[in-house]
């Protein structure tokens, strides 16, 4: 409950200071109308463990080297979440078309906020659907309290609407990662493929 509560207020943390930036009137260097600047500061990412839909215990420090395409959600989602996937997966098709040595640098990372329903075996059928090389990463419930925090990710489970199945409540942000686990972008919900696909090319092969 404490980390839930945590994840919360690191959420409402994230948009205020979205909206201070909106509100302040600059653009702070971005250079896509799908990016979302964040102030001066603010911390996004850090340490966590996890686990693959192999089984296989991931870390941060697996990501580090490349760049990594974060999303949270939950695979029982009935619209945003497989909307959201596939526009990655649409973008990184776009990037190798242009530049297969580009798309290869970026990983597409699926974190579920929902661990009492996503299964392993359910989350590899899942991420599988949409990337070959997206990788779906689950915890416990502390766990996924604990890296929703560090990222800033707002997430709640709502009402028992029968026979056990429920909504959850999420924001829905694209965190691209640098080599060092550092933040890249943060690229808004319903962007474009397109808008997204442009974002990973120039950051790739700028840094910036």
């Amino acid at each position: 409950m404490i980390g839930a509560m945590l994840a919360v207020l690191a959420a409402i943390g994230l948009a205020a200071l979205v909206a201070w930036h909106q509100l302040a009137g600059g653009s702070g260097g971005a250079r896509n109308a799908a990016e979302t600047v964040v102030a001066p500061g603010v911390a996004i990412g850090g340490d966590f463990t996890l686990t693959d839909q192999d089984g296989k215990i991931v870390t941060e420090a697996d990501f580090k080297g490349g760049y990594s395409l974060f999303y949270f959600g939950y695979t029982f989602c009935p619209d945003v979440c497989p909307t959201e996937l596939s526009t990655v997966a649409r973008a990184l098709d776009l990037v190798a078309e242009k530049d297969p040595a580009v798309a290869e640098q970026v990983t597409p990372v699926f974190v579920t906020v929902d661990p009492k329903r996503d299964s392993q075996a359910l989350m590899k059928d899942y991420v599988q659907a949409f990337h070959p090389r997206m990788v779906g990463l689950r915890g416990d419930e502390a766990a996924t309290a604990d890296v929703a925090a560090k990222f800033r990710v707002y997430y709640a489970v709502g009402e028992d609407l029968g026979d056990g199945f429920y909504l959850v409540n999420h924001s829905s942000y694209l965190y691209l990662m640098g080599p060092n686990g550092e933040l890249k972008s943060l690229i808004r919900g319903g962007a474009s493929a397109e808008n997204v696909a442009e974002v990973l090319t120039r950051v790739v092969t700028t840094g910036s």
